[in-house]
């Protein structure tokens, strides 16, 4: 309650037991000293805390980015890579900060509570950045969330435990548990020390559940956190704790200034929800400043009526691209769209259902999103081994 309010009450409960006039007339000059200390003291609305990491980017005219490993981005290959982006219509570098790992990939500072988590991949994290500032290399720090082989070593309470062993997928990855607000905070928190370095952008990676959950969802022991009594089936359990995430991440992050951006996987596009996983499109959409889908051709089956997908970048991409326009588009406030495209050959697919990624096919992919006026993606290749010659703006077309 305010002084105002305070005092009114007050007075009212004095008149109630019989005070005098002159008792009443005495409160009623003390109670308006406060309160005109008080507007003083305090304005009617206290400024909201923003960081400034003291560095400045210029947003691009559209994102055109690539993806580089901490382990690129410590080592000889970053100049090769500043090189590529600074000599083409590239302008945008998305670096692990959290890898598919759960490591971090720099020394965080000695009062950070994750400095011991922090290794030498990049070993001078601001001269990095310097870099990227001075040539304005847009740079996005990528957080793997769920996916983390490194928490469940000290914290196997926060993943998932098949019998007395932390459960592994097939890859013999870990994954931590979307249920915990514990889990919530640790990855916040890293987020924010990357925005305090000066990245502009936070994109989550694996938010979501691991594949296949709900075929084992009831084998495995795992807390519920404050889902525990909800009602709801366990599908809506995994996506309101996933969408909740990014929601609350993006208040967490708000006061610095960052945007927040969330890779999701194409398919989930063509969903309600992808029950497994917890990935709603559209409420992660509507909590997001860019929305990031992992459109790759060869990752797709037949669903847009293509044989085979990898053969055909640019009618696979432009089927994608209208799908996802149409959902967007009921949003009321849509994010950028920024699609991750493939810059990679899936030999994995066998003879006859592939074919080599080259100029031709990125630019292909490309053009397919320019033609249903998406401007902005990235290019995956694991290695950061990109085609080179690619026209990524498409000017001469």
């Amino acid at each position: 309650m305010t002084v105002a309010g305070l005092a009114a009450s007050l007075i009212w409960q004095l008149q109630t037991e019989g005070a005098s006039a002159e008792e009443i007339e005495k409160v009623k000059i003390h109670e308006a000293r406060q309160v005109s200390i008080q507007k003083k003291v305090l304005p009617d609305s206290l400024p909201r805390f923003v960081f400034n990491s003291g560095r400045h980017f210029e947003y691009p005219d559209a994102v055109r980015g690539i993806y580089v490993t901490g382990h690129s981005a410590g080592g000889s290959r970053f100049n090769e890579l500043v090189k590529l982006v600074d000599s083409t219509d590239l302008n945008a570098m998305v670096i692990d900060v959290k890898d598919d790992w759960g490591q971090i990939t720099y020394k965080l500072p000695d009062d950070s509570p994750f400095a011991h988590l922090g290794q030498n991949y990049i070993q001078e994290p601001n001269e990095m950045l310097d870099v990227l500032e001075e040539k304005q290399i847009y740079p996005i720090a990528r957080i793997v969330v769920f996916k983390d082989s490194t928490l469940p070593k000290t914290r196997p309470d926060l993943s998932f435990m098949d019998g007395k062993k932390i459960w592994v997928n097939g890859r013999g990855e870990s994954f931590v548990n979307p249920f915990l607000k514990e889990v919530w905070d640790y990855n916040v928190d890293i987020a924010i020390e990357a925005a305090k370095l000066g990245f502009q952008e936070i994109q989550f990676d694996y938010v979501r559940f691991p594949e296949g959950f709900e075929r084992r969802d009831s084998q495995l022991k795992y807390g519920l956190g404050d889902y525990k009594d909800s009602k709801e089936d366990n599908v809506q359990k995994r996506v309101h704790a996933v969408t909740d995430f990014v929601a609350y991440a993006k208040e967490k992050l708000a006061p610095y200034g960052v945007k927040v951006s969330v890779d999701i996987f194409g398919y989930t596009a063509t969903l309600p929800e992808a029950p497994g996983i917890g990935q709603n499109f559209s409420k992660i959409s509507e909590n997001v400043d860019v929305i990031s889908s992992m459109i790759y051709p060869s990752h797709w089956t037949s669903y847009f009526g293509i044989a085979k997908p990898d053969l055909e970048p640019y009618k696979l991409v432009k089927e994608y691209a209208k799908l996802e326009k149409a959902k967007l588009n009921e949003l009321k406030n849509p994010p950028i769209s920024r699609p991750w495209i493939q810059d990679f050959t899936a030999s994995y697919l066998g003879a006859g259902n592939y074919q080599v990624y080259r100029k031709e096919q990125v630019e292909a992919q490309i053009k397919a999103l320019y033609d249903e006026g998406i401007k902005e993606y990235l290019l995956w290749n694991a290695g950061n081994n990109y085609s080179p010659n690619v026209d990524y703006t498409l000017d001469k077309k």
